[in-house]
C-alpha cells in the first residue's frame, strides 16, 4: 500500500529556478538570457506588448478581410425529408414517426426537429408525424389520401 509520506514526484518533474545575472560562470550572466539590446531586452519590454503585436507591421488580424453579416442565435436547424423519400422508403398505409424515419435510415438521428418538404410525388396514403410541413408537402400527403400530423417539439 502506498503511504502519503512516500509519494514522490516523477523524475524531471521538478526543476531548479533559473538564476540569471549571477556571473559569466553561471551560463546566464552578462545579458541574462535576454539577447542583445532591443525592446525585449529592456525593463518591462515584453509585458508592454499586446498579443499579436508584430513590431509596428500591420498585424495579421488587420490584414485579413472582415467578416460581415449577422448570425441568428435563435435559428432552428431542421432535418429535412422530401416527400419523394417517403414514397420510396415506406409502404402504403404506413404510420411514419420520427423513430420510424431513423429506423428506415431516412434521417440520421433525432437531434434536430424534422421538417417534411414537398419535392417529388407521393402516390401512397401515409400518416406522417413531424415537427413542420411545407404547404406543398402537406398538400401532396393529403391529396394521396394520407394525414399530416404536426407535433410541437
Amino acid at each position: 500500500m502506498v503511504k502519503q509520506h512516500e509519494i514522490k514526484s516523477p523524475v524531471g518533474a521538478r526543476h531548479r529556478r533559473k538564476r540569471v545575472g549571477r556571473g559569466i560562470g553561471s551560463g546566464h550572466g552578462v545579458y541574462s538570457t535576454k539577447g542583445v539590446k532591443g525592446q525585449k531586452a529592456r525593463t518591462g519590454g515584453k509585458s508592454e506588448m499586446r498579443p499579436g503585436f508584430e513590431g509596428g507591421q500591420l498585424p495579421l488580424i488587420k490584414r485579413m478581410p472582415t467578416k460581415r453579416g449577422f448570425h441568428n442565435p435563435h435559428r432552428v436547424e431542421y432535418a429535412e425529408v422530401n416527400v419523394s423519400k417517403l414514397e420510396t422508403a415506406f409502404a402504403g398505409g404506413a404510420e411514419i414517426t420520427p423513430d420510424a424515419l431513423v429506423k428506415a435510415r431516412v434521417v440520421r438521428d433525432l437531434k434536430k426537429p424534422i421538417k417534411v418538404l414537398g419535392e417529388g410525388d407521393l402516390t401512397k396514403a401515409l400518416t406522417v408525424t413531424a415537427n413542420k410541413f411545407t404547404a406543398s408537402a402537406r398538400q401532396k400527403i393529403e391529396a394521396a389520401g394520407g394525414k399530416a400530423v404536426e407535433v410541437v417539439s
